[in-house]
């Protein structure tokens, strides 16, 4: 197949000199406005050559006038002069893959030759010119991964010659017009990711050509027209993350022939799957069969499908790769037959109500990198046939009701990156096999099943493992030493800070060592349910009540009186101490120190290697801008305390005026004495180069270099929020400027739904999904018109799930795994009841989540933020709405709506949590009815 710009036309009109003049000029024009060229492109563009043998250009060799400009992926920066229209001649214009920013010339509907135009992969902004309408032979027109905003203009109906329309990845609004339906040559129409509203007219049924329609990640609603599941001629058909409602037609799978992918994920769709959608490699007409449709991708996930789990799932075609089923109601058990798909990659059933055994036959999916069952009825043993998927990267089985033995197969999956299988009826002792996957670098939790025996010593295999869960079971025995070799495991990372340990809900006994409370970095510390015994030493996090639990230890004494254990009574002899250290203490104690000494090892290396002349980082990325040491240096006066805006965990944030344009920066420079530091960058650099959403903090640039000194210097450049963060307005101090800070109602409701927003695009509409682990009212900034922005992702991570490698907006599983809406909970509950989670009130167990749980829904009006009874919420100019009246039913309603949301995020149980596109909506709902409560209270008064 032919690119847009190869399949360009040759026009026949000639050109005289002055047009090669004009030509020449406006190449150059172009050239002035490239800010950024690393690969030197610019450099051919000169006057020892003619400008037909530029790099990128394409001349008609009689005329010699411009037929085509092509500098795709060359990494140009810059924008686009309104003299590009003066290449009348040009029939195919490509700038694909670069950070062209600015908007797009109405200067382009001079172009009446074109007939392909890519502009995608920029930062381009602004509308879509009109003036594009006068391109009548325009047939590819490519505007993806922009930032154009408005709706499509009713101009562009001239353009009857479209054959493909992508305007994928945008921030578009409106609704899709229905003039569309009248491109009877459209064979691709993608208008996915965008902002687009309403329902989807019929007449786009009339695309008899069309072979690729994809409207997912909107806002559209309604019922699919009729007229669209008839157009027999496409391929691939998505709709997915939308609310489409009511049932699949009957003959679907019919009426497509020709369908390969279907995606309609996280919509309202109900009924049972289509039968003619799954026998899909043959139709039987008659006694004649036929060739039908070769499904290699469905997506049904996240909608309400019911009724029994179809048999005729193995009629599909053995060239599916993915089948999600996820997120419906779905019961009844699976056939041992889908074991005939044998060219499936991810199989995912997670959340709905299968019941019965995990068929054999699925063992016969070599091929499966990613497989759910996770959130169902599923029981009997866990098949041993398992062990064949050695391209397994990802296997769920929590929440179900599995028992036996774990099979020893499973250390067979050498590919495995994650493997959870907790909260079952597992029992018996942990294969050794299973510590033998040395792939494992992301998470092994088994926990909350009745697993006994000790941790095998060969846990020291697990090398590159993050987390390690085994809590809730009834093991026993000694903590093995090898677990100093997972140098990544339970947040410890190669900085060497133990931050966390968890080994509650076992039987592990003696006493506990009092260098444990030598560990500066520990914060939480969770020894309860287990059978220590003695006195509990006193330093470090001993010291602090908050990140102790030693509950359900009955034989331990001391300790600070909050943890109100029983005195300790006259010591033991000296000869008992001396045995009991022998036991236990002395093996407990090499076991931990073992693990400080392989950390304390790794960073040694790890600063010896960096010291060995390692090349400066680059975080120059596409769309930023470049800058130096000395620039920064200058824009914030020196790094001056005067312009110190903020303090983090890994360094400072100053404010800065650029001096070149005089923008308003934020510099966030990095303290890199501090552990971890650089790997913060790293982590945020990773992120903000992906992302583009208005509710979050953005990035203009990033710097590597060396100061004045010849020392280290790295920094961050962020958009100056005039406000501050959230934390100063919730939080005030006892100054007169915090002290006038209030938020209101409104306010807050307003910056609850666009932090929900925000969380809501990173979770599912990224191609990979990416958590936010450090969400704070510290880390969401206020704008000077107090929209909020969320910032700070040096402790985010990349969902690693997404390793699966199939693209993320037709996938609704991420959003059902802990803790992506946990976060936005606690948030939530902290910015309506104005309490810190770590108030010092929230002892003995308490946290934020029980005080208002509490609370609800008698008393909510008892723990809300005080200042809401003071603060007028007079944003349009209504002055009485609070004070006496807050407590009002209508009012009160509101907040008990929001506080249900907060607890319903932030549940104990990860299955409980609500999604975040349905907090998006209920957050969308308890504004909108606050503000419909306020319009008939003004109407009324």
């Amino acid at each position: 197949m032919s690119t847009p710009l190869e399949s360009a036309t040759l026009p026949s009109a000639s050109a005289n000199a002055s047009g090669n003049e004009t030509d020449r000029v406006a190449l150059l024009d172009l050239k002035k406005r490239i800010t950024q060229d690393p690969l030197h492109v610019m450099s051919s563009w000169n006057d020892s050559i003619h400008f037909c043998s530029w790099v990128g250009v394409t001349c008609n060799p009689s005329t010699k006038r411009v037929l085509i400009l092509d500098l795709s992926s060359y990494k140009l920066a810059g924008s686009l002069p309104s003299s590009i229209g003066s290449l009348t001649h040009l029939t195919g214009l490509s700038l694909r893959n670069n950070s062209f920013h600015g908007e797009i010339p109405q200067e382009m509907g001079r172009l009446r030759s074109l007939q392909a135009l890519n502009v995608s992969e920029n930062s381009l902004g602004g509308k879509i010119p009109t003036n594009i309408s006068h391109c009548t032979q325009l047939r590819v027109l490519y505007l993806r991964f922009n930032a154009i905003t408005g709706s499509i203009p009713d101009n562009l109906r001239s353009l009857m010659s479209l054959n493909h329309l992508e305007l994928f990845s945008n921030k578009l609004t409106g609704t899709i017009p229905n003039w569309i339906g009248n491109f009877s040559s459209l064979e691709g129409l993608r208008l996915t990711l965008n902002n687009f509203h309403g329902s989807i007219p019929s007449e786009l049924g009339r695309l008899t050509s069309l072979e690729v329609f994809s409207l997912a990640a909107n806002n559209l609603y309604g019922i699919i027209p009729s007229s669209i599941y008839n157009i027999s001629s496409i391929k691939h058909l998505s709709v997915s993350i939308n609310q489409f409602h009511a049932e699949l037609p009957r003959n679907l799978g019919i009426n497509l022939p020709n369908l390969e992918y279907f995606y309609c994920g996280s919509n309202k769709f109900t009924g049972t799957i289509p039968a003619s959608l799954l026998n899909s490699s043959r139709i039987q007409i008659l006694y004649f069969p036929i060739n039908g449709f070769t499904l290699k991708a469905l997506d049904l996930s996240s909608n309400q499908f019911g009724g029994e789990f179809p048999r005729s799932i193995a009629n599909l075609s053995t060239q599916l790769t993915s089948l999600y089923l996820g997120g419906n109601l779905i019961h009844g058990s699976v056939p041992d037959d889908i074991g005939n798909l044998v060219n499936l990659t991810i199989l995912a059933m997670e959340l709905n109500h299968l019941t019965g055994t995990v068929p054999d036959g699925i063992g016969k999916l070599q091929k499966l990198v990613g497989l759910y069952l996770n959130d169902n009825q599923f029981s009997g043993p866990i098949a041993s046939s398992l062990g064949n998927l050695t391209s397994l990267t990802q296997l769920d089985m929590f929440n179900n009701r599995f028992e036996g033995s774990i099979p020893p197969s499973l250390g067979n999956c050498q590919s495995l990156l994650e493997l959870n299988l907790s909260y079952n009826n597992i029992t018996g002792t942990i294969p050794r096999e299973l510590f033998e996957v040395s792939s494992l670098p992301i998470s092994l939790d088994i926990s909350q099943n009745y697993l006994t025996g000790s941790l095998a010593y060969r846990v020291g295999d697990l090398v590159n493992l993050l987390e390690l869960d085994v809590s809730g079971n009834k093991l026993s025995g000694k903590i093995p030493k090898t677990l100093g070799s997972c140098i990544m495991l339970m947040r410890l990372y190669l900085e060497g800070s133990l931050e966390e340990i968890d080994i509650s809900c076992n039987h592990l006994s003696g006493q506990i060592p009092e260098f444990l409370g030598k560990f500066t970095h520990l914060n939480h510390l969770n020894l309860s349910y287990n059978d220590f015994e003695g006195e509990l030493p006193k330093e470090g996090i001993f010291s602090n009540a908050s990140g102790l639990s030693v509950i359900g230890n009955n034989r331990l004494c001391g300790g600070l009186p909050k943890l109100r254990l029983h005195a300790c009574s006259i010591k033991k002899s000296h000869s008992s101490q001396r045995l009991l250290a022998l036991k236990v203490v002395i093996p407990v104690a090499c076991a931990l120190a073992f693990i400080i000494a392989m950390s304390c090892f790794i960073v040694a290396r790890s600063k010896v290697k960096n010291s060995r002349g390692g090349r400066v980082a680059s975080y120059s990325y596409k769309g930023w801008e470049s800058f130096s040491y000395l620039k920064l240096f200058q824009s914030t006066g020196g790094f001056s305390v005067d312009n110190l805006i903020g303090l983090g965990s890994f360094g400072s944030v100053y404010k800065g005026v650029l001096p070149t344009d005089g923008r308003v920066v934020a510099v966030k420079v990095l303290n890199l004495q501090q552990e971890g530091a650089s790997k913060s960058l790293m982590y945020e650099c990773k992120v903000l180069r992906s992302i583009r959403h208005c509710n979050l903090l953005k990035i203009i640039s990033a710097c590597s270099s060396f100061d004045t000194q010849g020392n280290d210097f790295k920094s961050l450049v962020f958009e100056f929020m005039a406000n501050g963060s959230l934390d100063s307005w919730l939080h005030r101090r006892d100054d007169d400027q915090s002290q006038s800070k209030r938020l209101s109602l409104i306010q807050r409701l307003n910056i609850a739904n666009d932090v929900a927003s925000a969380l809501d695009y990173l979770h599912r509409r990224c191609e990979t999904t990416i958590v936010h682990c450090d969400l704070k009212p510290n880390n969401v900034l206020l704008g000077e018109d107090m929209v909020a922005h969320v910032g700070d992702f040096g402790l985010a991570r990349f969902h690693f799930c997404w390793v699966i490698g199939f693209h993320r907006l037709h996938s609704s599983r991420y959003e059902f795994l802990p803790p992506f809406s946990s976060y936005f909970g606690i948030l939530l509950l902290e910015m309506f009841t104005g309490k810190r989670p770590t108030d010092d009130m929230f002892t003995e167990g308490l946290s934020i989540h029980q005080f208002a749980a509490m609370a609800m829904p008698d008393h909510a009006m008892d723990i809300i933020d005080p200042s809401l009874l003071i603060v007028r919420d007079d944003a349009d100019g209504d002055d009485e709405i609070y004070n006496n009246d807050i407590r009002a039913r209508p009012i009160g309603e509101c907040l008990v709506s929001v506080m249900e949301i907060g607890l319903s995020c932030s549940a104990i149980l990860p299955s409980e949590r609500i999604q975040m596109d349905v907090v998006v909506n209920k957050m969308k709902a308890a504004r909108d009815s606050y503000l419909y409560l306020r319009r008939r209270r003004r109407i009324r008064s």
